[in-house]
């Protein structure tokens, strides 16, 4: 047992519950200490405390590391779907890829969707409303999508999979606590 935390053993569970406040200023080593302390001691917490003691004990000494809201991952990875069903329909029109304009435009349109789902996936805010933004502008081609249902099924099918994969996205975004990535 750490010489520290035999010092933290002797201490009132009163002065132990100041190492645990949301803004204590003690190392995270010292509030694990102090949770420990105050759990063999019968004291129990509430989800709010254990979320924030979890945070604060996630941050590692010389390494931080931040644990990201599950719902970016998963937004994330229904973004990369998205990405790769609209290099599907990309592969299916190859004709329309004619000029060097075209190619370009296509490219960098991919490249950003990847990279607003890899920036996501890091649990970037900023992303997750740029992203939300770009959905409800998307929606004004809805009209096309239903066009090329008729002129050219595989295509619409790709379409509505892509608006179904980004509109899941926006939803578990839009679950996201404010500010909260853990």
């Amino acid at each position: 047992m750490d010489t520290r935390k035999n010092v933290l053993e002797k201490m009132s569970d009163q002065e132990l519950e100041q190492y645990i406040k949301p803004d204590s200023k003690f190392v995270p080593q010292a509030i694990q200490y102090a949770y420990e302390i105050l759990q063999s001691r019968g004291r129990s917490f509430t989800h709010d405390e254990q979320e924030h003691i979890n945070t604060i004990l996630s941050i590692t000494e010389g390494n931080k590391t931040i644990t990201i809201h599950p719902n970016y991952t998963k937004a994330s990875n229904l973004i990369y779907l998205s990405g790769a069903a609209g290099i599907a329909s990309l592969i299916w029109t190859s004709e329309q890829l004619n000029s060097g304009l075209a190619i370009v435009i296509s490219i960098a349109i991919t490249a950003f969707v990847f990279g607003i789902g890899y920036i996501m996936g890091k649990g970037n805010e900023v992303a997750r409303y740029l992203f939300i933004i770009f959905f409800i502008l998307g929606l004004i081609g809805i009209p096309t999508l239903v066009n090329h249902l008729s002129t050219n099924p595989v295509l619409g099918i790709i379409n509505i999979i892509q608006l179904i994969l980004q509109t899941w996205a926006v939803i578990l975004l839009l679950k996201i606590p404010k500010n909260k990535k853990v």
